[in-house]
This record gives C-alpha cells, sequence and structure tokens, in this order.
C-alpha cells in the first residue's frame, strides 16, 4: 500500500513538470540577438574652415531584449583622410539611450581635401558585446561667399528671423539673423558649399518684404540680387595637335616616296 501511494505521488510530481516546465521554459527563453544597425547623417559637401553637426544613429545587438533597450548603445568617432591633423571631431564618443542619436560637430580645418568620418557602434549586455562600423565621406571645398548689408529703420527693433537664399530661383540655405535694435547696420554672410556649377552666369537672390520694410539691405531695396559668371573648361588642343603631327609625317611619307620615285634608274630591256 505503501509503495503504491509512493508511486501515485511520483507520478503526479512527474506530469506536473511536464505541465509547468514548458512555461517556464518560454518565459525565460531570450529573443535572438539582431545585428547591430545604425548610419550618419549630415552634410557630406561643406565649405573650408566651417564646423558642421552629424548625428549617429544606433540600435539593436545585445543590448535590445524584445525591441526593449536592456544594455548600452556606445559610439566612437573618428575621421580619416590625407591630412587630418587640421580636422577635428568633438566629442570622440558618447552613447545612445531611448533611440536619441549622439551628436558631434567637425571642424573643417582650411584645407579643400576629401575626409570620411568614421563610427563604431558597440551594442553591451554584460559580458556580450557586438559592434559594427559606419562611414560618411565629406568633401570639404572652397565655398562660394556672399556678403549680406542690412540696415534697420529708425522706426523700430526687429525680432530674429531666418532669410532664405536662392540660388537661380532655388533655395540652397538660410542665415540667421539676430535681433536688431532700430537705427541699426549689420552684416549676415552666406557659404555655399558646392562640388561644381555649370558654366555660366548664377544669381543668388533674397527678399526681406515680409519684414514689412523694417529691414532693408544697403541703398533701401527689400530685395537682393548679385550674379557671378562660372567660367567652362579650358578648351582641349590634344585631338588637333594629334591630328597635325600625323598630316605632317602623311606629307613627309608622299614627298620622301615622289623624290625617291624620280631618282629611281631606267632599266634597260
Amino acid at each position: 500500500m505503501k509503495a503504491f501511494l509512493f508511486l501515485t505521488a511520483l507520478i503526479l510530481v512527474v506530469s506536473g513538470a511536464a505541465v509547468f516546465a514548458p512555461g517556464l521554459a518560454t518565459a525565460q527563453a531570450p529573443s535572438p540577438t539582431g545585428p547591430v544597425t545604425g548610419n550618419i547623417s549630415g552634410p557630406s559637401v561643406v565649405g573650408t574652415s566651417t564646423n558642421d553637426t552629424y548625428f549617429i544613429n544606433g540600435t539593436g545587438g545585445p543590448a535590445f531584449l524584445n525591441g526593449e533597450q536592456v544594455g548600452n548603445i556606445t559610439w566612437y568617432a573618428t575621421v580619416a583622410g590625407t591630412n587630418t591633423t587640421v580636422v577635428t571631431v568633438l566629442p570622440t564618443s558618447g552613447t545612445i539611450t531611448n533611440h536619441t542619436p549622439g551628436v558631434v560637430t567637425v571642424e573643417m580645418g582650411p584645407l579643400v581635401q576629401t575626409i570620411s568620418l568614421q563610427v563604431e557602434i558597440a551594442s553591451t549586455n554584460h559580458t556580450t558585446n557586438i559592434s559594427a562600423n559606419f562611414t560618411q565621406t565629406i568633401h570639404i571645398v572652397q565655398p562660394y561667399l556672399l556678403t549680406l548689408h542690412l540696415h534697420v529703420s529708425s522706426v523700430a527693433a526687429i525680432h530674429e528671423f531666418n532669410l532664405t537664399i536662392d540660388l537661380d530661383g532655388v533655395p540652397v540655405g538660410r542665415i540667421h539673423i539676430p535681433p536688431l535694435a532700430a537705427g541699426t547696420n549689420d552684416t549676415a554672410e552666406f557659404l555655399y558649399a558646392t562640388l561644381g556649377l555649370s558654366p555660366g552666369t548664377h544669381t543668388f537672390t533674397a527678399s526681406l518684404i515680409a519684414e514689412h520694410g523694417l529691414i532693408t539691405f544697403a541703398g533701401g531695396s527689400t530685395t537682393m540680387s548679385t550674379s557671378f559668371f562660372v567660367p567652362g573648361a579650358p578648351p582641349s588642343y590634344t585631338v588637333w595637335y594629334v591630328a597635325g603631327i600625323v598630316a605632317f609625317f602623311g606629307a613627309l611619307f608622299i614627298i620622301v616616296t615622289r623624290v625617291a620615285a624620280r631618282r629611281r634608274p631606267v632599266t634597260k630591256k
């Protein structure tokens, strides 16, 4: 009788383990670790001696479990190029929390060159660490400089505003104008960085009409227009040089052939 009760209890214990064990295992099993993904966002063409902002996004890896961040996402930023001694990245490292991107400022320096902003993103949870590398190419060019002379009327001061700059009728950027006191003058500069413009005449324009006459450009105008000329590539005379050389040697060959033919002796039969 005792043996029968013991066997029955053992069966119940084993059966209970079989019933509850699968649910327990499912609750404790972690989701598979996904890859570390990310990107760098910011301008790819910038002017010399400018400070430009870049945003670093990263997610995935062991730092995330079931879509929730349970570990650390750390990024490390450096620059590579021909001469990076004049280029500075600040800061060089940081963390990403709740998908808030990291922010770095790159001081471009005075040299025209192409550099790479290189970022390593590391996802860590306890002793597990997975990282991935991302790169953005940055072209540092000599920018076009547009200088604007502003005059505030003596009627009233103006609040800060953004002045849109157009190039050939297309908006290409904005200048932030700070608050200015009545009757004052100010100068604003706009740098336009580009890998190149097509040959011909191009025009920058801007308008202060929305400020209702409280501020004007130099001379009292509420609109500004300035044009500049971009020369085309110099002509290539290589084809004409080659054609001339070929024609010269061709003519020389004909002359030599005719002279040789005249000097050839007549054979007797």
